[in-house]
């Protein structure tokens, strides 16, 4: 796609992936939406995109969890920007605890926050791009909903839901020339994991297959427009989740050891 004057909208847009995917496709000629909780950071990132795109871009505070939030920021971006070419559903959160410890109100928020508010927001969106009969829809999943690992019991479940959903979301609006694309990352190099994962040994263990925020986000936007299932990566971990599958007794073992580093 030549993503000149295309409207991309950004969740989770106020650091991390989502930040370096406003920046990507503002390079790419776009009109970056970003939104996110932190007011303050998404409008640094909005001034970054208008420097890097030489065209006015947006920043609207969105709590994802929140269907009021979701109704005010779909009615400005239809007021104040357009209709929406793109969407990147990146806002979400992870938790890596063992479940029998697990505080299940913050199990809730992340169903909330990572499935519930993300299928709200795709919707109203994507009522446009039905009617405009274009669109493309990009859903952050994780290779954790597809090879599950011990202390991420919830985290998991949440991202087999947005697979489950972009999988038949996919077969939907195909009719409509909508795309739905599923990114699936292994651990990203970004602040998600401040939370997820507080001792910081987990991308320590990890090492090199940690993957860097720029290039994934480019390969994202280099996808935008373009007719593409999936996107996974690291490809060791796309080639061990399929592995997974096929042998599955195997596939635990390695999941509760090998690739179990929380």
């Amino acid at each position: 796609m030549d993503l000149t004057d295309k409207i991309v909208v950004v969740t989770g847009g106020s650091a991390g992936l989502g930040e370096q995917i406003c920046y990507e496709a503002a390079k790419r000629g776009a009109i970056v939406v970003t939104c996110a909780r932190r007011i303050q950071l998404i409008g640094q990132v909005k001034e970054r995109c208008s420097q890097l795109s030489g065209k006015a871009a947006f920043a609207f505070q969105l709590d994802i969890a929140d269907p009021d939030s979701v109704e005010s920021v779909v009615e400005k971006i239809a007021d104040e920007v357009g209709e929406v070419d793109v969407l990147v559903n990146n806002a979400g959160f992870g938790l890596f605890e063992d479940f029998v410890d697990f505080d299940l109100a913050i199990a809730k928020k992340m169903f909330e926050v990572n499935v519930l508010g993300m299928m709200y927001f795709t919707q109203k969106l994507a009522l446009s791009m039905v009617n405009n009969q274009r669109g493309h829809i990009f859903n952050v999943a994780s290779m954790a909903g597809k090879m599950a690992t011990p202390k991420s019991t919830i985290y998991s479940a949440t991202k087999f839901a947005v697979l489950g959903f972009s999988n038949a979301l996919r077969l939907e609006l195909r009719p409509a020339n909508v795309y739905v694309t599923t990114i699936n990352p292994g651990p990203i190099a970004t602040e998600f994991f401040d939370k997820a994962d507080p001792s910081g040994n987990y991308l320590k263990d990890l090492g090199g297959i940690v993957l860097d925020p720029h290039k994934l986000a480019k390969t994202i936007v280099n996808k935008m427009g373009k007719p593409t299932r999936e996107i996974n990566r690291p490809i060791i971990m796309e080639g061990a989740s399929r592995f997974y599958h096929l042998f599955p007794h195997i596939g635990d073992l390695l999941a509760g050891g090998l690739f179990n580093r929380k």
